[in-house]
This record gives structure tokens, C-alpha cells and sequence, in this order.
């Protein structure tokens, strides 16, 4: 159905109402995480699982969370076939995390929030990273969060984002 606009960069729907992010957005999400490849990461928002295989690759463990239960199926599925083993894919409020599997190195919030969910940050290990795009619908601006031992640092990575 999309096809044609497999190489574009821009965001595709993929179902239950939910887009991909274009394949720039999940580069610089990725990066801001920073990861050494010993971390284990906690993705909210996993739609097609695409930002859960690019992490599994670059992460010992990555636990993924999508509220749509029919998303979070197929990106099982898929991320299965391509191999991503180390990926736990399950379905719930990803405002609330995992708190079960925490302390996590590194979080990943995939669509916007107005402000950042303080049950993720306590989830968060000291020196931490969680990035999330705060804002509106209209407006957003990424953030990389560090947890350190006096509390956390924020700092802006992109200019507003327009969706």
C-alpha cells in the first residue's frame, strides 16, 4: 500500500490510527540515547517495531511497550522473523512504564507528551537517558533527560518539531 514511499523520509501510517516515524527521527531518537551496547532500554510507543529492531541492535535488552494490541502483536511477529531476540515486546500504558524490569539505562518515548511522565524517570537508572518529544500535537521539541544523583539535567536536541 505505501510501497512506493518505502525510501521517503517521512512518517507512514501503519495502522489503529498510529504513523512510523520518518527513518531521520528514529536516527536522532536513537542517538540520543547514546548507548554502549550493555544497556537495557525501555521503548514506549512500539507501532511496527522498527525504533525496538534499530535499538536491538544497538542494546543488550530492549523492552517495548504499545497500548494498541493488534500493533504490539504484528511487531512481535515481525520482530521475531528479523531475529531481534533480545527485544520483549508487550501491550499496556506505557506512562507507566515497567517498573518490574527497572532500573533502565536508557528510555524512549516515541510520540509526544506535554510534559515528561515523572513514573519513567524514577525508573530510570543515575546516568540515565530517557528521550521524548514534549510539546502539543502542532509543536514539539526533543529532549535527552539525564537522571543524575541531584536529580535530572534536560537538554534540547532539535528545533520544534512539526508533525
Amino acid at each position: 500500500m505505501y510501497r512506493h514511499a518505502a525510501y521517503e523520509d517521512c512518517p507512514l501510517p501503519i495502522g489503529e490510527g498510529q504513523t512510523i516515524s520518518q527513518p531521520y527521527m528514529v536516527a536522532i531518537m536513537t542517538q540520543c540515547l547514546e548507548l554502549k551496547g550493555e544497556e537495557k532500554v525501555l521503548e514506549i510507543g512500539t507501532g511496527s517495531g522498527y525504533q525496538a529492531a534499530v535499538l536491538s541492535r544497538l542494546a543488550a535488552h530492549v523492552y517495548t511497550i504499545e497500548r494498541h494490541e493488534a500493533l504490539a502483536l504484528k511487531a512481535k511477529l515481525v520482530l521475531q522473523k528479523s531475529g531481534c531476540n533480545n527485544v520483549d515486546v508487550s501491550t499496556g500504558d506505557g506512562s507507566l512504564g515497567l517498573p518490574d524490569k527497572a532500573p533502565f539505562q536508557g528510555i524512549i518515548i516515541t510520540a509526544c507528551a506535554p510534559h515528561i511522565p515523572k513514573s519513567l524517570i524514577d525508573q530510570l537508572e543515575i546516568d540515565g537517558r530517557l528521550v521524548i518529544p514534549i510539546g502539543n500535537p502542532y509543536n514539539q521539541v526533543l529532549h535527552q533527560i539525564v537522571k543524575t544523583g541531584q536529580g535530572i539535567k534536560s537538554q534540547n536536541w532539535s528545533a520544534p518539531l512539526y508533525p
